[in-house]
């Protein structure tokens, strides 16, 4: 969401995260130029040596569930890890997403405020396009709301 500050326009501000398979993929997502309306909470990994995905994952997810980033976008080999730990928190909705349609799809009827990509899968392309349809992608509401809020548990 863009929003108007005194005349001039404020940028969304997304939390990006992952594990050592996804420093290159970090890297291309944040200087695409569809996203220059993007100011990136860049959560790390920045290098290729082996580190555990919960020690990125959970920053990035806990950025977004306080508040401080609007979406939160994950990375590492298969997307499983990251978002299984981003899920554990409670307002956290970690899509793990494979294709442009699924990640519209999460956003329009799961509002899912993360998504999870899997870097060993997917190409740069595929990827950019998924980030593209999540970031741009509204929630639809209407009978897709009644649903989403049923699936935290209390």
């Amino acid at each position: 969401m863009v929003h108007k500050i005194t005349g001039l326009m404020a940028k969304k501000k997304i939390a990006i995260g992952g594990d050592h398979a996804g420093p290159d993929l970090k890297e291309a997502i944040k200087s695409d130029p569809r996203f220059q309306d993007v100011e990136w909470m860049d959560m790390g990994t920045d290098g290729h040596d082996s580190v555990d995905y919960p020690d990125f994952a959970h920053p990035t997810a806990e950025a977004v569930a306080n508040g401080q980033a609007e979406l939160g976008i994950l990375i590492c080999g298969s997307g499983n890890g990251v978002a299984m730990t981003a899920n554990k928190h409670q307002s956290i909705r970690a899509a793990l997403c494979w294709n442009q349609e699924i990640a519209q799809l999460a956003r329009e009827h799961n509002n899912a405020n993360m998504i999870a990509l899997p870097a060993r899968f997917v190409t740069t392309e595929e990827a950019l396009n998924m980030v593209d349809a999540f970031l741009h992608t509204p929630f639809e509401g209407g009978r897709h709301e009644r649903r989403v809020n049923k699936i935290a548990c209390s």
